[in-house]
């Protein structure tokens, strides 16, 4: 059975955190702390864009297996902040790791889910035998406008999936899609920031698919909660993924380990994917997860997926862990991340 073979993420070590945002904002930080459940967010340094944060998961992904990079297929990498609006990223991650000229390669996008949605196309052309092995990247430097309750959670990360059918070490058993128009976040063509519903998106999108997704391929696969020992969902911030997770009957020692947000804030294409980069950081053969994805718009991606024996022979101290990533810390003043994040335009930066 096809699944994946390796992984790896990349989280930069510039933080700020919500007191410092509410500060230049006048907004009461401790109501804004308890109402998304944000300690710190990262943010990218100023040479930091979704391709170069591509680049380092990727080779991550590679760094933890024996995987020769002429051997990979595919590269899809999934993101809503593509540095480039006609280039493509995943381009420059092939030549970046060496990758072969004779590849499929493509961006995605569906706002939060692309990452995902590429590794449900990666998965199928491994499974129809086009490629040997696939690589489905998430990675995302997401936008918040100066003042909006975006600038508290919108974060930078990104994750890498090395999928193949040879030393598997966490078998995708099935993976399924819940789709709908539904318009709780936006941002058109030239817009800087996006556009967002308000409270319109937790219960009609991010609740609605999430939950229906994950009942649906309990129901697919014959399981309940208690048949998993980890389950991981898409973070927007830190009280939606827990609200969904009892919703759905999980327990705290379920979801814990995967629930990064609080730490990072939300890495948007590379959320559920970083939290489960994670959960493979410490889990052990035989393990079985839940994974469900969420992007606006809106549709949700799940996967069920059970770790193998072949983890254990996979080098996972070969790259960083996510919590050392997010251990290692630089704080910010609003000053210094609004230079980062390119809110202030200066020199040689006006046209």
């Amino acid at each position: 059975m096809s699944g994946i073979v390796s992984y790896g993420s990349y989280i930069p070590r510039f933080r700020i955190k919500p007191e410092e945002i509410a500060r230049i904002w006048g907004e009461d930080a401790e109501n804004i702390k308890n109402g998304i459940y944000v300690l710190s967010k990262s943010v990218p340094a100023p040479d930091e864009d979704v391709a170069t944060i591509s680049v380092e998961a990727a080779r991550n992904s590679l760094r933890r297996c024996k995987v020769e990079p002429e051997n990979v297929g595919a590269i899809f990498v999934g993101s809503e902040s593509h540095p480039y609006a006609v280039k493509p990223t995943a381009t420059i991650v092939a030549a970046a790791i060496g990758v072969s000229f004779n590849l499929f390669s493509a961006d995605y996008e569906f706002a939060c889910k692309a990452g995902t949605a590429a590794m449900q196309n990666v998965k199928a052309m491994v499974d129809a035998g086009f490629i040997k092995y696939g690589m489905a990247i998430g990675a995302d430097t997401s936008q918040g406008a100066p003042g909006d309750v975006l600038e508290y959670t919108a974060s930078a990360g990104g994750t890498s999936m090395l999928l193949g059918k040879e030393n598997v070490i966490a078998e995708i058993n099935s993976t399924l899609s819940v789709t709908s128009d539904t318009p709780d976040f936006w941002r058109r063509e030239g817009q800087p920031y996006p556009s967002h519903g308000e409270r319109f998106t937790g219960e009609p999108a991010y609740f609605r698919h999430v939950v229906s997704a994950s009942k649906e391929m309990m129901e697919r696969q014959g399981t309940k909660p208690k048949d998993y020992k980890y389950a991981v969902f898409h973070q927007p911030n830190g009280k939606f993924p827990t609200r969904a997770a009892k919703l759905l009957g999980f327990t705290e020692e379920q979801y814990k380990d995967g629930l990064l947000t609080p730490f990072i804030g939300n890495t948007y294409s590379a959320s559920m994917m970083t939290g489960l980069s994670a959960i493979l950081d410490l889990a052990n053969p035989g393990d079985r997860i839940l994974a469900v994805s969420f992007g606006s718009g809106a549709g949700s991606d799940a996967f069920d997926i059970t770790v193998t024996e072949h983890i254990e022979n996979l080098e996972r101290k070969a790259a960083p862990t996510i919590k050392e990533m997010i251990s290692r810390v630089k704080w910010l003043d609003y000053g210094l991340y609004a230079k980062f994040k390119r809110k202030i335009i200066v020199g040689e930066d006006i046209e």
